[in-house]
């Protein structure tokens, strides 16, 4: 989805490139049973797919912010695929899967570029960014919060003549990504493709103001955007005859206002160590990698207390790691840079 302050975030580059020397072997622990379905696998997607800020960067992709802890390089150690390419790239909508991508660390190519006719897996992670759905509610509602605390100030912002604008947006965002999904089966005919749903960033009843300012009321309009998002992946997933990944059902209990250690989303502040605000959290991208693999192999798609609590303990482990790395003076004062120019 859209980056809040892309620029400022790619300072971060040359502080995170040093912990690159830094081999992680935390999601590849678990040992996996040997998966021989499929050999040459792409990812593509916007930025809840390329996870910038979750620890590690990887330096090829500066202008994307890649982490090589997203799900997809989770999700290729686990089915073991012989050939692999993540063109994720954050702020990236459908368009850019056929046109290149903008950023201000250069532009990138079409995602569609990284397929061939003998890919034989293709995920999917695209709609956020369309139309701006995603920027718009997450720039738009916190703002609105003091106008009507207990209201849904947003909800009333965003209906126009009765009509929710941002719903109408996410009904043609689903032609869009059915397009997308026909476009991969021309170039990629043999590849099993899965579109892969949005976690939960609100809670279903609830709130917590300090991490998602957003007004009580607005909480549940939060939610049924994600919903309808989500339910516009999977029509599309139905209508161009692709595979649907549901996070959104899963992710329950993992919203941006669960506890750390619990949460897959990152709330409203930036957290340098583990994940841009409002993206996912390494939690979040071990959970989607591993429901993709429950969902390619046939296993049930669920979440066990234990894969979470292992989850948890490797993004603390990453976090020291990033940590450690990072206490040269150069590396503070990136970092302050960082923090003051993502506050602007």
């Amino acid at each position: 989805m859209k980056l809040h302050r892309l620029v400022a975030a790619f300072t971060t580059a040359a502080v995170l490139g040093t912990l690159l020397s830094i081999t992680s072997t935390l999601s590849s622990a678990t040992a996996f049973a040997p998966v021989a379905k499929y050999k040459k696998y792409v990812a593509l997607g916007d930025s809840y797919t390329s996870a910038p800020l979750v620890p590690l960067p990887e330096l090829l992709s500066l202008g994307c912010l890649r982490s090589i802890n997203n799900y997809p390089k989770q999700l290729a150690a686990q089915l073991q695929v012989t050939a692999f390419a993540d063109v994720s790239c954050g702020g990236a909508d459908t368009t850019n899967m056929t046109q290149p991508q903008s950023t201000p660390l250069g532009t990138f190519p079409p995602q569609f570029n990284a397929l061939t006719a003998d890919t034989d897996l293709v995920t999917l992670g695209i709609g956020g960014n369309d139309f701006g759905v995603f920027g718009d509610i997450t720039s738009t509602c916190p703002g609105l919060r003091a106008s009507d605390p207990a209201g849904a100030p947003c909800k009333q912002h965003f209906t126009v003549d009765g009509k929710d604008t941002l719903a109408d947006k996410i009904a043609q965002t689903q032609l869009r990504i059915a397009d997308v999904v026909n476009g991969i089966k021309q170039k990629s005919p043999k590849a099993t493709i899965a579109l892969i749903g949005y976690p939960k960033i609100a809670p279903e009843t609830g709130v917590c103001p300090d991490i998602l300012p957003f007004s009580d009321g607005d909480y549940a309009y939060l939610y049924s955007i994600e919903q309808k998002l989500n339910q516009a992946v999977e029509n599309a997933a139905t209508a161009a005859g692709a595979t649907y990944v549901d996070t959104f059902g899963p992710s329950t209990g993992h919203d941006a206002c669960a506890p750390t250690g619990q949460a897959w989303i990152q709330g409203k502040d930036i957290n340098l160590l583990g994940a841009l605000n409002y993206h996912p959290r390494y939690e979040g991208q071990a959970g989607v990698a591993s429901l993709t693999f429950k969902k390619l192999t046939g296993a049930k798609e669920t979440v066990t207390p234990a894969e979470q609590a292992k989850w948890a303990g490797e993004a603390r482990e990453l976090s020291k790691k990033a940590a450690t790395a990072q206490q040269n003076p150069a590396a503070k004062a990136a970092m302050f840079r960082l923090r003051t120019g993502a506050q602007r």
